[in-house]
């Protein structure tokens, strides 16, 4: 196949193009040129999407994979491309009630949304207009991922990290709300696999012809209890944390930041369902592995992409400061 990434030099997207590599395609990262040196074994073409697509515009693609889109100005510029199949990366931020997140459920709405610029707040209702628009040209040739949290090595999102970073250095640690709330996550690597064979348009290399899956799926990962997920980054880190689970009122009377301040805890949300992209194929590797690879990654290659972090279009600050976290807790133990 002929695949375009729209971006494809971090995270998600430098996924997709490992998966893409492993099946044997041709791919193109149309990226800024901002968060690395070209990338080997793909064609690089330097260009900023809010601005102009020319360099590409006359070519035609299998799969186009577009991890980037959060203004809907740039996604009707790359809606023009000539692509067999479109897989856009959204978001379950378009739900307008955590409460309620499948797939025919309402999404949030902004006033002019065609002109409007991303901010933290307009986020969720931003992704849900560049949906719209591109389901106005691409319906019969679209995948919309809604993806929850996504995580593995090369994430620069903070939160993941804080939490391994916070777990690792031990002690007493603040666990928001209930050990049994639910968490979803999903490795990067699996959700990219996904991506590209859903979009496949032709058989992969020396295999056989897939199913195409079209529509919007939530691309989330199976519910666990979030201390499954604290327990695996203590056994990862070899830490000796000790989690005390502080509840969700004590939290919310100090104006705890759900997602920031605490990454993963969110009080009164229901896991979104994920059937549907489980029936088309999207599967997930263990807990441990997802865990392990991260924290070996924050140990060796942080550092090494700054570049990446920097230049961010979106970014969700993470973690709570060592004080706010001692006063919390001290309020909880009665002191």
């Amino acid at each position: 196949m002929e695949v375009l990434i729209l971006g494809g030099t971090r995270f998600l997207g430098r996924a997709v193009k490992d998966a893409c590599l492993a099946r044997g395609d041709r791919v193109t990262l149309f990226h800024r040129g901002l968060s690395s040196e070209p990338v080997k074994d793909v064609e690089n073409v330097i260009g900023d999407r809010d601005v102009d697509l020319s360099a590409i515009a006359h070519r035609k693609w299998d799969l186009v994979v577009d991890p980037s889109g959060y203004e809907v100005s740039a996604v009707r510029r790359s809606a023009r491309l000539d692509a067999a199949r479109y897989v856009f990366v959204s978001s379950i931020s378009v739900y307008a009630d955590p409460a309620n997140m499948a797939e025919g459920a309402p999404v949030q709405t902004t006033e002019d949304a065609e002109h409007a610029r991303l901010t933290l707040e307009n986020y969720g209702a931003l992704k849900a207009a560049c949906e719209a628009a591109l389901a106005e040209t691409h319906a019969d040739r679209l995948l919309v991922v809604r993806a929850g949290l996504i995580v593995g090595p090369h994430d620069n999102d903070d939160r993941f990290a804080w939490w391994l970073r916070r777990v690792a250095r031990g002690k007493e640690v603040l666990a928001p709300g209930e050990p049994e709330a639910p968490v979803q996550i999903v490795d990067a690597r699996d959700l990219a696999r996904w991506m590209v064979e859903s979009g496949v348009a032709a058989p992969a290399a020396g295999g056989t012809a897939q199913a195409v899956t079209l529509g919007t799926m939530n691309a989330v990962g199976d519910p666990m209890p979030m201390r499954e997920l604290f327990d695996a980054m203590r056994a990862v880190t070899k830490s000796d944390a000790r989690f005390t689970w502080v509840p969700d009122e004590i939290l919310v009377r100090h104006q705890v930041a759900p997602y920031s301040e605490m990454p993963f805890w969110l009080p009164g949300a229901r896991p979104a369902p994920n059937a549907r992209a489980k029936a088309g194929g999207l599967a997930f590797r263990p807990l441990a592995e997802t865990v392990g690879d991260t924290w070996a990654w924050l140990q060796s290659g942080w550092e090494n992409e700054s570049a990446a972090r920097e230049n961010k279009r979106f970014r969700v600050p993470a973690g709570i400061s060592e004080e706010r976290e001692r006063r919390i807790l001290e309020e909880h133990h009665g002191k």
